[in-house]
């Protein structure tokens, strides 16, 4: 019988992402555009990988689009997060860029089929929904930066 320690380390490999936090004033205070899954109840901020060549702020603004049927711009920077996952043998760390951003047009029924349900919550329902402590971390950035 082999143990863990018997098994071959997992090959390991740096993905990295961008994405963003859209925020608007709604009528009850700040809400933010949140993507879900029926299938496991998760909830999270929309990001995805770079095409190409292109920018992290071409990716997150792209993948903002796609995933929320919104079109955003970019406010500001909000730095990065980090996370890793084993997937097929190997262990993949992941970086995610995260951006400030804005509603200028679109509308969340635009959004593609990755997600079931793209909504408009308030903050504290936000923080309860978000599936991750990394998200709410965002989240919590994206706020202090709109305050400013």
């Amino acid at each position: 019988m082999s143990s863990a320690r018997d098994r071959a380390p997992l090959r390991q490999r740096v993905a990295t992402a961008a994405g963003g936090v859209v925020l608007r004033q709604g009528e009850h205070g700040q809400e933010v555009a949140l993507l879900g899954r029926l299938n496991d109840g998760s909830w999270v901020l929309p990001k995805g990988t770079p095409d190409g060549g292109e920018t992290l702020e071409e990716t997150a603004l792209r993948e903002v689009r796609e995933e929320t049927g919104l079109d955003v711009r970019i406010l500001q920077p909000l730095g990065e997060m980090t996370y890793s996952f084993a997937a097929t043998g190997e262990r993949v760390n992941k970086i995610v860029h995260f951006f400030l951003m804005e509603q200028t047009g679109g509308d969340p029924s635009l959004h593609d089929a990755e997600y079931d349900e793209v909504r408009w919550v308030s903050v504290p329902e936000a923080r309860r929904m978000l599936t991750f402590d990394t998200y709410r971390d965002v989240l919590d950035r994206a706020l202090g930066a709109s305050a400013r």
